[in-house]
Formats: structure tokens, C-alpha cells, sequence
């Protein structure tokens, strides 16, 4: 049987733990599972997985913190778990780099349905290979931007969602249908999700308006 992917879980409670791993390994997954922040940023080069779930409330340095450290290293996907349900959390989340947001209490199956989600939507493929909105050049196969031949460092679904925009150029998308095509599944962060990565997309890509905002309607890439 070919072994499936490779997961990194960061928590340090036992019971919750224990359960998620032990649901992931039942549902093919194989998983490395750090009891600390620290640990999981040791583990990260050790393990290279393919998705991290990161528990915010970790001792020492949170998840927050531990999410701005995996992204100094790496753009691989992260689902974050947390007790907090408060919109600022979940942006705070967003804006460190997280692709996906849990809350506690949580079933281990919707778990495992956003991972699958997740990793799903990792390595999306464009109608195109290179996608290009001025000087702002996409290149899907090898996952890169470049803005007037430097490039830009974005983070999973910041590149997932300028691939999209950048495939229906000149036409206005909806939030709601950039939240289903880019995020899948009935996405915890609702359609804020959308704008906090769209004004990450403006401010990563210093081209404000190459993404217009149509009040009521949702978002454009527009060629200068």
C-alpha cells in the first residue's frame, strides 16, 4: 500500500492529542506529532510533511508565534486549532500565514475533511501554466510570482487565490465563490476570510490596483 501524506500535528494536550492522530492514521495519514512550538520547528525539517495542524494555544511561544516561524521556513499548508472563536483570532490567524481554521470543540471527521480539503487545494492547476497581469507573472507549475522580474513570497492561499483571479481577468468574482473555489467545504472564516487575503495579495504585490473591489459584487484582476 503506498504510505499517504505525510502530516505534522503541534498539540500539546494529550487527549485531543491522541484522538487526532489516531483518527488521521486510520484515515491513511501518516503523522509526527509535536508536544511544543519549539519541538514542531525542529520537527518541520526533520519530517517534511505535506500539512501542519497547529494548536494555537500552545505553552511558551503560541501557535501564532510557531506559525510565523513555520512560514520563515516554509509555505507548506497549516490548519489552525483553537478554542478562541472570536473573529480576531481567526484574522489574526489568517494574516500569520494559516490556510485553514478549527475551533474546539471539534469532530475528528470535520478534521480530517479540511485536511483533505486543504491538501487538495495545495497544488491547484490554472487553465494556464503563466499567468500574467502586467508586470505580475504566475508561474503554476513551479508555484512562483514574480512582480517586474523579483519575486514575491505569498503563501499557499495567497498564490491559490491570485491564480484564480488571475484566470478570470476582467471578470468580477464573487466572495463567495472565491471562499468555495479556493477554500472548499463551508469555510469557519466566512467571506472575511476573502478580504483579508485579497488586502495581503495588494500589499505583497505593491499593485493596489491590479485587484478591484466592487462593493457589493466582489473582486477583479484588471489589466493596466
Amino acid at each position: 500500500m503506498t504510505p499517504g501524506p505525510q502530516l505534522l500535528l503541534v498539540e500539546d494536550e494529550e487527549s485531543i492529542g491522541s484522538l487526532v492522530s489516531a483518527y488521521l492514521e486510520q484515515n491513511g495519514y501518516r503523522i509526527a506529532w509535536s508536544r511544543s512550538g519549539e519541538e514542531a520547528l525542529l520537527d518541520l525539517e526533520r519530517v517534511r510533511p505535506r500539512l501542519v495542524i497547529l494548536d494555537v494555544g500552545l505553552p511558551g511561544q503560541d501557535g501564532f508565534d510557531i506559525c510565523r516561524g513555520i512560514r520563515a521556513r516554509s509555505q507548506v499548508p497549516i490548519v489552525m486549532l483553537t478554542a478562541r472563536d472570536e473573529e480576531a483570532d481567526r484574522v489574526a490567524g489568517l494574516e500569520v500565514g494559516a490556510d485553514d481554521y478549527v475551533t474546539k470543540p471539534f469532530s475528528p471527521r470535520e478534521l480530517a475533511a479540511r485536511v483533505k480539503a486543504v491538501l487538495r487545494r495545495s497544488d491547484p492547476v490554472p487553465r494556464a501554466a503563466r499567468l500574467e497581469l502586467g508586470d505580475v507573472v504566475l508561474d503554476a507549475e513551479a508555484r512562483e510570482v514574480s512582480v517586474a522580474g523579483d519575486p514575491v513570497e505569498l503563501t499557499g492561499k495567497e498564490f491559490d487565490l491570485l491564480a484564480y483571479l488571475l484566470d478570470n481577468v476582467g471578470i468580477v468574482v464573487s466572495r463567495d465563490l472565491l471562499l468555495d473555489r479556493v477554500w472548499g467545504l463551508s469555510y469557519a472564516g466566512g467571506t472575511r476570510t476573502v478580504d483579508v487575503h485579497v488586502a495581503q495579495l495588494r500589499r505583497k504585490l505593491g499593485r493596489p490596483d491590479a485587484i478591484r473591489t466592487f462593493r457589493g459584487a466582489g473582486y477583479k484582476a484588471v489589466r493596466p
